[in-house]
């Protein structure tokens, strides 16, 4: 059996909130975010329905169809996930220099 090679290994508090909510339209989000130290204040995000996570940060949310392309969500739903998203995103902090 071969070794392997770490190239990171750390633990870490975090903050993890849960949230499931129903937007306006009636859509719903069952939401994982957590709010680490790593990637540069930006929220890593899970949708628990669908399974996916990604790391998301103010800029992130700027990209027009992002949110929709990366949660394979329609153009209603996007809107909607993106307005809650903006109120929990923070900025992006570059504190390792």
């Amino acid at each position: 059996m071969s070794e392997i090679d770490y190239l990171s290994d750390s633990t870490e508090d975090t903050t993890t909130r849960f949230v499931t909510l129903v937007t306006p339209k009636l859509n719903r989000f069952d939401l994982v975010i957590t709010t680490t130290n790593r990637f540069y204040g930006k929220k890593l995000v899970t949708d628990m329905q669908q399974g996916i996570t990604a790391v998301i940060g103010p800029d992130d949310l700027e990209k027009e169809g992002y949110i929709e392309q990366l949660f394979r969500l329609d153009e209603e739903q996007a809107e909607e996930l993106t307005g809650f998203l903006e109120q929990i995103v923070g900025p992006v902090n570059f504190n390792d220099f």
